[in-house]
């Protein structure tokens, strides 16, 4: 049997700018839906539950993913074809393009950087090679290998110990467990502003949010729990984090599984998550808990579906207070469950999600609940 198509492992950097596009979605449509389909990948996500979540075909997302394994990120970029042949064959573009990401001074050149003119120039005498480009021609090949001339920025890279022992477990129980692994993460801060989204409108004439300066409402955070095996989101909103919100996730997690038997939770190693008391409850109830490294929370699945969560309930709102926000976030939450997979496998989540609603009176995705909840 095939091994199904999934992203390599993910670096610090490249996790982290996947993120930061699926969480500001003001990128273009293209390098969006790109970005979210690896992050999916690289949460466990399967190539059915990627492409019902972005709306594509399954091949074109089997295609993102290969071609993201040989390429990196620069796959993020579409390459148009047409115009006419190419005067450099690809092993010269190669190595313009390592040139050009080559710090000048390990080179040899007394520059802390490259300019067009500095590197067109190298490249004309470099020893055993000479590439002769234009400046204009040279920007534009860069540009097609998707390198251009940015701010240099700093990476929070992981100094977890044990990075490549979490991600080898979770990689274990995401492929060898998916009925059976869930992964917990809040969202948020919620703030109750208008905010800036997109929209169809006809052109020249966007829709006015009012704008203001009074924070009166406070924040909430949403405590999400994602299953991997039903492709099921669910969640409540909370005031603040805490150990005890964080047990009531648990909690619901553990009843969408009542029979007892193991099952694993993917969730950040923050201090609310890693108590004594939700661990002494985890023993207890046959939880295993499966830490992200330091830095690296884009390997928790349920990352590739807030950013939806974002676009589609919070991005273009002008929600009045949290009670409303909460309600058009469940009612999104419903009808995103309701949509994602087969009619056979939703019957099974409305059985679940009625379990976990009746558990202990806490009700998570299910009606509106306040914000107070």
């Amino acid at each position: 049997m095939a091994e199904p198509v999934k992203v390599r492992r993910l670096t610090d950097q490249e996790g982290q700018q996947l993120q930061r596009i699926v969480r500001r979605g003001s990128t273009s449509s293209v390098r969006y839906r790109r970005a979210l389909m690896l992050l999916a990948s690289a949460g466990g996500n399967r190539v059915p539950v990627i492409a019902q979540l972005v709306a594509a075909d399954e091949d074109t997302v089997r295609d993102v993913i290969h071609r993201f394994n040989e390429i990196g990120l620069a796959c993020l970029d579409p390459r148009w074809a047409g115009g006419r042949p190419r005067l450099l064959n690809a092993d010269d573009e190669d190595f313009v393009v390592a040139t050009a990401t080559t710090r000048p001074a390990k080179l040899g050149q007394p520059f802390s950087r490259w300019s067009i003119r500095k590197l067109a120039a190298y490249l004309r005498k470099v020893h055993g090679r000479v590439i002769r480009l234009g400046r204009e021609a040279l920007r534009r090949l860069l540009a097609r290998r998707g390198v251009t001339f940015q701010r240099t920025k700093t990476w929070k890279e992981s100094t977890d110990p044990e990075r490549d022992a979490k991600l080898d477990r979770i990689e274990h129980v995401l492929e060898r467990f998916p009925d059976r692994t869930f992964a917990f993460d809040e969202f948020g801060p919620l703030g109750i502003r208008p905010t800036g989204g997109s929209c169809w409108a006809k052109e020249g004439r966007p829709d006015r949010l009012p704008a203001t300066y009074h924070r009166t409402h406070g924040v909430t955070y949403f405590h999400g729990c994602y299953s991997t095996g039903d492709d099921a989101l669910w969640g409540v909103n909370r005031r603040r984090k805490g150990t005890a919100n964080t047990l009531a996730a648990l909690k619901s997690i553990r009843a969408a599984r009542p029979d007892g038997a193991p099952v694993y939770v993917i969730l950040d190693n923050l201090s609310a998550h890693t108590g004594k008391k939700i661990r002494r409850w985890a023993r207890t109830n046959n939880v295993h808990l499966c830490f992200t490294p330091t830095n690296a929370s884009w390997a928790n699945p349920s990352e590739a579906h807030f950013g939806p969560l974002r676009q589609f309930t919070l991005a273009n709102s002008n929600h009045p207070n949290h009670t409303v926000q909460t309600r058009e976030l469940h009612r999104y939450l419903r009808w995103r469950n309701a949509n994602a997979r087969h009619p056979d496998v939703l019957a099974a989540q409305r059985r679940e999600r009625a379990r976990i609603r009746s558990e202990k009176g806490v009700r998570w995705g299910g009606r509106p609940v306040t914000a107070a909840a």
